[in-house]
């Protein structure tokens, strides 16, 4: 019997994708400790690149002190609920917000791949962004929400919205 080893979510790197958190934050679900918003206004790009990697950060800080927790139990530790949580603040103190291997400007072509297949538009909602206090002619944050074709996709066209927006060339990365 053959068995596919493979995590259901988020790839073999991250506990889950960029594109599930993307949507789930734009529809105000608030994915994995993030803030809920309201999914009509929606969100600028920059925040939702912020929480991404602050939502990896959590996620990742936990894994790690479930590891050490489940280790001094089973050494006989009793673990309290405010040791538990002293390891797992010590361990988001020490995930590096760069661990989660996505640049901003990464951020930025995946969230254009999103733009091209119609699942996020921009709402008319903008504001000031702070560099424009020193430099008035910098760009607005544009605020931007989940379209309605955007909301009934599929969970494996959002795992992979390159291959979505680009079909012929899925099957040539996909390992047989």
């Amino acid at each position: 019997m053959e068995m596919e080893l493979r995590p259901s979510r988020g790839g073999f790197l991250r506990p889950f994708g960029c594109g599930w958190f993307i949507r789930e934050y734009l529809l105000g679900n608030g994915p994995e400790g993030s803030p809920r918003i309201d999914p009509e206004k929606g969100a600028p790009q920059a925040d939702i690149n912020y929480e991404y990697k602050e939502a990896l950060a959590r996620a990742t800080a936990r894994e790690r002190a479930e590891r050490i927790i489940s280790k001094q139990v089973v050494r006989g530790v009793d673990v309290t609920e405010e040791l538990a949580e002293e390891i797992y603040q010590k361990q988001l103190r020490k995930v590096s917000r760069k661990f989660t291997h996505m640049r901003y400007h990464s951020f930025l072509m995946y969230f254009g791949v999103l733009k091209r297949l119609g699942w996020v538009e921009t709402t008319e909602r903008t504001e000031a962004s702070s560099i424009q206090e020193h430099y008035s002619d910098a760009p607005r944050r544009v605020y931007y929400r989940l379209t309605t074709k955007g909301r009934i996709v599929s969970d494996q066209a959002w795992a992979n919205p390159l291959f979505t927006l680009y079909p012929e060339i899925g099957p040539s990365h996909i390992k047989k």
